[in-house]
C-alpha cells in the first residue's frame, strides 16, 4: 500500500440504549403557518434545460467515483469570489447541479443536499442518496452544490506516493506528506478560504441567483454542521430542515471518534455474545478484537489476498493501524459490521485474507476522500484548537493517533477562522426532523437529542441496529417526504421505526445462522 495509514486514517473523517420512536419538543408555539413563496417559478425550456431565476441549466451527467453510474442532470456555470471580503480577486468555479422533478409545477423552494465528510461532494454522492431522495423529489426539485474545495468546486486534491512502511507511525512522515499536499494546492487555491463559513455564502449566492426561494435542506454527518450553520446565518431563507446522522455545533470533530466506536463495537458485539449459535462460533468478539490488536501491534503480517476487483493475488501488510481503520469505517453500516466477527475471529487463527481483502477494497472506496485535504482547511480553522490528547483514549482501538496527526498537520496547515459564535446552538422555530442510528459509532444519537432539546419543533427518530448516514433507510424516504411536505414532524406517522432491527452477525461467509 502506497499510502501511509495514518494519513488515510487522518483524513477520512466522513464520521446504546434503544427508543424505537424518540421525540423532543419544548413546550411553546406550533409550526408556523407557511408564508406563500414569492421565487420565480422555475421555466422548462425546449432543449430540456431549465431557467431559475438568472441561471439557465441545461442536460448533463454526473458520474459517481468508482462505478460506472451516471445520473441525468441539469448543470448551471456558476463562479464566486475565493475570498468573500475580496470580491475582485480570484474567482472560484463551482459545480453546481439540479436534479429536476417530474411534477409539472414543482414548488419554488428546492431540496438541498449538504454533503458529509467533510471533503465528499454533492454531485458524486448523488448517485448513492437519489433513492433516499426519491419520494421527496417526485414533487420538487434537488440542488445539488459541490461545496468549495471538493468535487468539481476547485477540489484540494493532493497527490501523495509513499513507499514507507504503511504500518509504522511516523509523525515526521505525516508532516512531509502535509507539506507535498499544501504546495499542490497552494497552485490554485488559498487553503483559509475553504471553511463551512465561506461555504455558507456560496449557497446562499446560488440561492438568490435563483431567485431567492426559501430552501429545504437534508444535511448528512458533517451536512449536518452544513445545515445548522447556514440556518443560523440566513433563518429566512430556510423553509425545513432534516439532519441525518446529526453533529452538534459544540463538538469538536474528532474529540469523540475513539470513545464512540468503542461503544458502537461494544454494543454490535453484544449481540452476537447474546445468540446462542454466534457465542458457539466466535465466543466474545471484542475479547477476540483485543487479542488481535495486540498480536498485531507487537508485529504486523504480510497478508496475501485476492484483489476483489482483479482476482490478481497480491500482498500487504496489516497492522494495528489498519485494523482499526477497517472496524472503524465498517462500524459505520450494519451490513458490513455483521462481517466482523467472522473476518476478526479468522484472523486470530491466522487467516489474514479476509481482512487484507475488506482493508483493500475499504481504501478504493475512499480513495476520493482521502486525496482531498478540504478536510484539512475545515478541521483547522474550526475544531482543532479544540482538541487535545485524552489519557481516556490511549487504550481505545483508535487511540490517540487521530487526535495527534490531525494536531501535526494544522501546525502546518494555512486556516481561518471560525466566528465567534460557531459553536453556539441552532435555536428557534425552524421545523426539523432528525435521523439517528443505534450504532452510530461517529454521531451517535445523544447528539442528536442535544442539538433536538434547543429547537422546539423537531423530533428524532430512531432506528434499531442501524449505523450512520440511515436517510434511505426502511421508510424514512417516506416519513422524509411527509416532513418536506407538512413541515411538522410531531405529526407524522412514524410507527414504521419500529420495524428497524439488527442485522446479525455472519457465522461464515454464507451468512448468519438460521
Amino acid at each position: 500500500m502506497k499510502k501511509s495509514t495514518q494519513w488515510r486514517l487522518a483524513v477520512a473523517v466522513a464520521a446504546l440504549s434503544f427508543l424505537a420512536l424518540h421525540q423532543l419538543r419544548k413546550t411553546g408555539e406550533p409550526t408556523k403557518p407557511e408564508a406563500a413563496s414569492t421565487a420565480p417559478v422555475p421555466v422548462r425550456l425546449a432543449d430540456g434545460g431549465m431557467r431559475l431565476g438568472r441561471l439557465v441549466f441545461s442536460p448533463c451527467e454526473l458520474k459517481a467515483p468508482l462505478t460506472g453510474a451516471t445520473s441525468a442532470a441539469l448543470c448551471a456555470p456558476f463562479s464566486v469570489p475565493e475570498d468573500w471580503d475580496q470580491p475582485d480577486g480570484r474567482k472560484i468555479d463551482l459545480k453546481l447541479a439540479l436534479i429536476a422533478s417530474n411534477a409539472a409545477a414543482p414548488p419554488a423552494d428546492p431540496l438541498v443536499l449538504l454533503a458529509g465528510g467533510p471533503g465528499q461532494a454533492a454531485t458524486e454522492v448523488w448517485a448513492q442518496e437519489r433513492g433516499a431522495f426519491a419520494p421527496m423529489s417526485e414533487h420538487r426539485n434537488v440542488l445539488l452544490l459541490d461545496q468549495r474545495g471538493t468535487g468539481g468546486s476547485n477540489a484540494l486534491t493532493c497527490k501523495l506516493e509513499d513507499s514507507g512502511d504503511s504500518e509504522a507511525f511516523d509523525i515526521e512522515r505525516v508532516r512531509r506528506n502535509t507539506g507535498i499536499c499544501l504546495e499542490q494546492v497552494k497552485k490554485h487555491a488559498d487553503p483559509r478560504y475553504y471553511t463551512t463559513s465561506f461555504a455558507l455564502r456560496d449557497l446562499e449566492a446560488v440561492r438568490e441567483a435563483i431567485g431567492a426561494p426559501r430552501l429545504n435542506l437534508i444535511g448528512v454527518s458533517y451536512g449536518t454542521r452544513v445545515a445548522q450553520q447556514y440556518a443560523k446565518s440566513y433563518p429566512d431563507a430556510v423553509r425545513s430542515i432534516i439532519l441525518d446522522s446529526a453533529v452538534p455545533n459544540d463538538n469538536a470533530l474528532g474529540s469523540d471518534f475513539a470513545a464512540n466506536l468503542d461503544e458502537s463495537l461494544k454494543a454490535q458485539f453484544a449481540l452476537c455474545t447474546a445468540n446462542t449459535a454466534c457465542a458457539k462460533a466466535f465466543g466474545d468478539p471484542w475479547a477476540n478484537l483485543q487479542k488481535l490488536r495486540g498480536v498485531l501491534r507487537a508485529q504486523p503480517v504480510e497478508a496475501s489476498y485476492r484483489d476483489p476487483v482483479s482476482n490478481a493475488l497480491e500482498t500487504m501488510k496489516v497492522g494495528e493501524d489498519s485494523l482499526a481503520g477497517l472496524a472503524r469505517m465498517y462500524a459505520y453500516m450494519p451490513e458490513m459490521s455483521a462481517l466482523l466477527p467472522l473476518g476478526i475471529s479468522r484472523a486470530v487463527a491466522g487467516d489474514y485474507a479476509g481482512l487484507a481483502g475488506q482493508t483493500h477494497m475499504l481504501g478504493l472506496q475512499l480513495k476520493s476522500l482521502t486525496d482531498n485535504a478540504m478536510q484539512l482547511s475545515v478541521i483547522c480553522a474550526e475544531d482543532a484548537d479544540r482538541l487535545s490528547l485524552k489519557p481516556a483514549d490511549t487504550d481505545t482501538l483508535l487511540g490517540t493517533r487521530f487526535v495527534e496527526v490531525i494536531l501535526a498537520q494544522c501546525a502546518l496547515w494555512p486556516h481561518g477562522k471560525r466566528p465567534a459564535d460557531f459553536n453556539a446552538p441552532l435555536t428557534g422555530d425552524v421545523p426539523v426532523l432528525l435521523l439517528a442510528g443505534q450504532f452510530d459509532p461517529v454521531t451517535p444519537p445523544r447528539y442528536a437529542q442535544a442539538i433536538a432539546r434547543q429547537l422546539p419543533n423537531s423530533r428524532v427518530l430512531l432506528a434499531n441496529g442501524q449505523g450512520h448516514s440511515v436517510l434511505g433507510r426502511g421508510c424514512f424516504p417516506k416519513l422524509a417526504a411527509r416532513f418536506v411536505d407538512t413541515r411538522d414532524a410531531l405529526a407524522l406517522e412514524a410507527d414504521c421505526v419500529k420495524n428497524f432491527s439488527p442485522i446479525p452477525a455472519f457465522i461464515d461467509f454464507s451468512g448468519a445462522a438460521p
